[in-house]
C-alpha cells in the first residue's frame, strides 16, 4: 500500500458513504421498531412534503435523488397506502399539488422522532463546539466541491 493511500484524505468519500450508509441503516431499525417499513426515497419525499408541500414531482425526485418516472412510481406507492394525495392545480391542469394526508402527516410526526433518535446516537460523545465545528467543516468540503451557479456571480 503507498504511503498516500493511508491519510485520512485518501478515504474521505469512503468515510462519508459509510457514514451515511450508517445512519440510513439505524434509521430503517428506528423506524422498523415504530411499524413503518419505508425506502430511503419514501422517507425523503414524505419529509420534504411534510416540510415544503410545494414541490412537484420533478422537483421532489430531484430532492429524492431519482428520476421522475420512478418518482411517479413512489407516489403511486404512498397514495396506495393513504400518506399522501395528488390535487390537480385549477390554474394549470398539467401540474399538480401533492400534498400529505393525515395518515401522511402522523407518519412524519412517528419517524421524526425516530429521526431524532438516530441523530443523537450519532452525536453521542461530542460536545456542542465539536457538533458545530463538524457541521462547520462538513458544510466548507460541501461548498468546496458545489459548483457555482449562473446566480452565484
Amino acid at each position: 500500500m503507498s504511503p498516500s493511500s493511508q491519510t485520512p484524505e485518501a478515504n474521505m468519500g469512503l468515510l462519508f458513504r459509510q457514514v451515511r450508509d450508517a445512519m440510513w441503516a439505524d434509521m430503517a431499525r428506528e423506524m422498523a421498531a415504530a411499524g413503518h417499513e419505508l425506502t430511503y426515497s419514501q422517507f425523503v419525499t414524505i419529509k420534504r412534503l411534510a416540510t415544503d408541500s410545494s414541490d412537484g414531482v420533478t422537483d421532489l425526485a430531484r430532492w429524492a435523488q431519482v428520476n421522475p418516472g420512478a418518482m411517479t412510481r413512489l407516489l403511486d406507492k404512498l397514495e396506495t397506502r393513504g400518506l399522501l394525495r395528488r390535487i390537480a392545480d385549477p390554474g394549470d391542469r398539467r401540474a399538480l399539488h401533492i400534498v400529505l394526508t393525515e395518515a401522511g402527516q402522523a407518519i412524519w410526526s412517528d419517524i421524526q422522532h425516530c429521526g431524532e433518535r438516530v441523530r443523537a446516537r450519532a452525536m453521542q460523545g461530542l460536545d456542542d463546539g465539536e457538533r458545530e465545528q463538524l457541521f462547520r467543516l462538513l458544510n466548507q468540503v460541501l461548498q468546496n466541491l458545489t459548483p457555482p451557479t449562473a446566480n452565484d456571480d
